[in-house]
């Protein structure tokens, strides 16, 4: 499901509310859990699961095209870990 899906998809499961104001809800929701992240927060929905971030070391990789070696320097990447609920639903 891509962002605009999921917005038509409130649209129709909440006609009192308009486009833009669930585009709002939308936005803001993922703000949120970004500006967390950037803070090297964690964000817990429960009975989906958390977000949080990783630290990646640097390394030396390989242009696929070249094959020459790059430096890949150190980074931190986001991370999701889906809660109990979600993984007794994936599983049925």
């Amino acid at each position: 499901m891509i962002r605009s899906e999921l917005v038509q998809m409130l649209v129709r499961d909440n006609p009192d509310l308009s486009v833009r104001e669930i585009e709002r809800v939308v936005t803001t929701f993922f703000d949120e859990i970004s500006g967390r992240l950037s803070a090297e927060g964690r964000v817990e929905l429960r009975g989906f699961g958390a977000f949080s971030t990783r630290a990646r070391d640097a390394r030396v990789g390989r242009n696929p095209r070249t094959g020459e070696p790059v430096e890949v320097t150190a980074k931190r990447v986001p991370y999701f870990k889906p809660g109990k609920e979600m993984r007794i639903r994936l599983n049925v």
